[in-house]
Order: structure tokens, then C-alpha cells, then sequence
């Protein structure tokens, strides 16, 4: 994970980013590609019933949301870049404790949800994050907020197979604790990211006040 993405050189803090075009261009492509795919996996998730599904669909909503973000702070001091990692962290806590607080919904109501299309859209989610973090792989060590960009993916891509795996579980045993284990998974990878990225957003921020 990059120990080395936080900035030492004191004078960087006052620094303004010089984004590469290509950087830019990564984002926008990512951005429209996470819409989509939660225009259609929320969808999905609603007539299959399964938490898993839903939850892959908010978490594509959150990662266009955070690449907009991104795109808009690019350039900016590292101060407004952490800020936006700042949010970016809270915004990935919250999700996580959604869906768990969605999880034990399910368990409790006892729905079961449709296998067959778990299965075909978490297989096309997997698809769409692997090209994004293929994309966003070069850029995974740089400040807090780029670096919040790709824990993001990645943990998309984690997510779908683990997607997969609960489609399997829940076609083999005709239970829905697979699906619902799977969002739990889901729901600890947000707030593991969120606890990656907040401190060195803070770090970065004490970094702006010391300059």
C-alpha cells in the first residue's frame, strides 16, 4: 500500500499538483464506467433481492461520485485534495455501515435472493473494475486523495468476486447467508479503506498548517 505516498518536503504542502492529461482522462473514463454499471446493477439487485448486489451498486454510485471529486480538486493545493480525501473517507464509512445495518435487515426479514442473476451482472461488474484498476494501477501511490481513488477500485473489484462467490453459495444451498455474508465483507472493506486514507489526509493537512 505504499508507505511512501505521503509527502516529506516541506515546502510540497504549498505546492499546487500538476495532474497529468492522462491522469485526467483515466478519471473521466472511470467515472462514466462506475455510473453505468450502478444505473445497472441497482436495478438488478432490486429484482433479485440480493444485498450484495445493492451494495455493489452504491458503491459504484459512491466511486463516480468520488472520481467527480476528483477531477474537481485535481490541480488544487494538497490541502483542498486532502480535504476531499477527508470526505471521501467519511463517505466510504458510511457506506459500509449501510450495509451492514442492510445485511441485518435481510437476515431478519429472511428474504432469499435470485442466483442466476447474481451471478451474470457480478461477472460484468468484476469485468468493468478490473479495466478500471488496470487503468488506475500507476497512479495508486501518489497523495491521499489519488491514493483513495485506488483502495476505491480496488476494493470494487474484491467486492464483485466476492459477488460471485455468494451467487455459488446461494444457488448451492438455496440460503441467502451467503449474499448476506458477502455484504458483510463488503461493508468491512469500506471501512478498512476509509481507516487507510483518513489518516494520511490528516497527516497531509498538518503538513499545510506547518508550512
Amino acid at each position: 500500500m505504499g508507505a511512501h505516498c505521503c509527502h516529506s518536503h516541506p515546502q510540497e504542502p504549498a505546492a499546487k499538483a500538476q495532474p497529468s492529461p492522462a491522469y485526467r482522462r483515466v478519471l473521466w473514463l472511470a467515472l462514466w464506467i462506475n455510473f453505468a454499471m450502478f444505473a445497472l446493477e441497482i436495478g438488478a439487485g432490486l429484482r433479485a433481492e440480493s444485498v450484495s448486489l445493492l451494495a455493489d451498486s452504491l458503491d459504484f454510485f459512491g466511486d463516480a461520485a468520488n472520481y467527480a471529486l476528483s477531477l474537481l480538486v485535481l490541480g488544487m493545493s494538497l490541502q483542498r485534495r486532502a480535504q476531499a480525501a477527508l470526505f471521501k473517507a467519511a463517505s466510504m464509512a458510511a457506506f459500509g455501515l449501510w450495509v451492514m445495518g442492510s445485511a441485518l435487515w435481510h437476515a431478519w426479514q429472511g428474504s432469499s435472493p435470485e442466483p442466476l442473476t447474481m451471478g451474470w451482472v457480478g461477472a460484468l461488474a468484476l469485468l468493468a473494475n478490473l479495466s478500471v484498476a488496470g487503468l488506475l494501477y500507476a497512479y495508486r501511490d501518489g497523495d491521499s486523495n489519488m491514493r483513495s481513488v485506488w483502495l476505491c477500485t480496488r476494493n470494487d473489484a474484491l467486492g464483485n468476486l466476492a459477488v460471485l462467490l455468494a451467487a455459488l453459495g446461494v444457488f448451492g444451498s438455496g440460503s441467502a447467508w451467503p449474499d448476506l455474508a458477502v455484504a458483510a465483507v463488503m461493508a468491512g472493506l469500506a471501512l478498512t479503506a476509509a481507516r487507510q486514507v483518513l489518516p494520511q489526509a490528516r497527516r497531509e493537512l498538518r503538513q499545510v498548517q506547518a508550512a
